[in-house]
């Protein structure tokens, strides 16, 4: 394991025609919801999620890419994207769907020969190859060395023989290639023996599909054997934390993008100690005197992406991503009874983008008549081009003045029209502050 101290845990989701099917040999439909499916787990410990795509045609791959985009915009988790792979262009538009990775199926020449020019474009930890056995691996043992980050193998039963040659040839100090094991239908306790007796980065697929509840009890029975897997355990123990007089601690709790405060709550041992295990908010509940996990009737659950305690040790703050509503009144957060409030300047500048990026898209879905923003849409792409194109040149002029007023107003001319443009395409602020963070 060369890129992380932990194994990953990684399942699968295999899209045709824009529905998930069974498996890579099963094309049998199990869901019309694939983005649904990849939400759940992202929030229940998935470590990646891998994506095939069986598309037999370009309206059907189109279909795929445009799910793969989708479920970007619902994950925090990395994505490797395979299949359907026959020229450059598709790795670009697997990479530019948001996948961490794109996969090259090794049993196909042109995919060998594919991946030393994506390489050099892409770099070659966004690059891997699917193969079934060695001598795809020998076959391609310039490419691999060179140009590839992961290798992903798709038949088990040779994982020992491939091992074996990653071993040989990709782990000196100079190359660092990762083997990612896709499974079929092995038990947890078989796939938790073979993380355990091979140097693997990780396990994909097989019984890991199954269910998204399936990730953290998998996880806890192979920390349970030794083996290095990402859980919410921290460095801090519950016998690190100042307790009140009823021997809880308070929590509050914050939506982890925006950072509005959503609730208080508090927490006993047991409370705690839950969270950690299944990575969603637990709580002791005083009134009813038991413990609850927020969630669990209402299906508005907050899933933990952090927690941290105060510099006294006494407090904890939640960071969170919550599902549905945080107040049992069914307001989004429990503060929203004003007592006071003294004017201030208090914008969000993500806010203020999104703000106006859903005012343009209620404009393209509800259309106003005199509005602006409905005459673009109605002229169609190349009006909306020419103008951002026209506003790129009165940015270029407005710099040349000494005086920035007028390039302020210039750039938010432009940014306004940036926006029906990412309206027009379907691309959203939360895609691009994802690219910009992960140059």
């Amino acid at each position: 394991m060369e890129h992380n101290d932990y194994k990953q845990i990684i399942p699968c989701i295999y899209l045709n025609n824009g529905l998930a099917v069974k498996s890579l040999e099963d094309k049998t439909k199990i869901s019309e919801d694939p983005v649904g499916i990849a939400s759940e787990y992202a929030n229940s410990g998935a470590d990646a999620i891998m994506i095939f795509d069986f598309s037999a045609n370009d309206a059907g791959h189109e279909k795929n890419l445009s799910l793969i985009k989708e479920i970007r915009r619902n994950i925090d988790i990395p994505m490797y994207g395979a299949g359907n792979i026959k020229r450059f262009e598709d790795i670009k538009k697997l990479l530019y769907a948001g996948c961490s990775k794109a996969a090259l199926n090794y049993s196909k020449t042109n995919n060998i020969e594919l991946t030393k020019e994506v390489s050099k474009r892409f770099g070659k930890d966004k690059i891997a190859a699917c193969v079934r056995d060695v001598s795809e691996l020998e076959e391609a043992e310039s490419e691999i060395k060179n140009y590839l980050g992961s290798v992903i193998l798709i038949d088990e039963n040779n994982i020992a023989s491939c091992v074996d040659w990653i071993d040989k040839n990709c782990r000196d100090n100079a190359i660092a290639v990762d083997l990612i094991l896709l499974l079929k239908e092995k038990a947890l306790h078989e796939s938790a023996a073979i993380l355990r007796q091979y140097d693997i980065a990780g396990i994909a697929g097989g019984i890991l599909d199954r269910s998204a509840d399936y990730l953290m009890s998998f996880k806890r029975q192979c920390k349970g054997l030794g083996i290095p897997v990402n859980t919410y355990e921290g460095s801090l123990k519950w016998s690190d934390l100042k307790l009140n007089s009823d021997g809880m601690v308070p929590v509050v709790v914050q939506e982890y993008k925006t950072g509005e405060v959503l609730m208080l709550a508090y927490m006993n041992e047991q409370a705690f100690n839950k969270t950690l295990e299944c990575g969603k908010m637990t709580y002791y509940s005083r009134s009813r005197q038991e413990l609850w996990t927020k969630g669990e009737t209402s299906g508005h659950f907050q899933y933990v992406k952090a927690l941290y305690a105060d510099c006294d040790y006494d407090t904890i703050l939640a960071k969170v991503l919550q599902i549905g509503n945080a107040c049992h009144t069914g307001e989004y957060s429990c503060f929203f009874n004003e007592i006071m409030k003294k004017e201030y300047d208090e914008t969000n500048l993500l806010k203020v983008f999104e703000h106006e990026y859903s005012i343009i898209l209620d404009r393209r879905d509800h259309p106003k008549e005199g509005s602006y923003t409905n005459y673009l849409f109605d002229k169609g792409i190349d009006k909306i081009l020419k103008k951002v194109g026209e506003e790129n040149t009165e940015i270029i002029i407005a710099a040349k003045n000494p005086d920035p007023e007028e390039l302020k107003y210039e750039m938010a001319d432009w940014l306004y029209h940036a926006m029906v443009l990412m309206v027009e395409k379907g691309v959203t602020w939360d895609e691009i502050t994802k690219e910009i963070s992960n140059r």
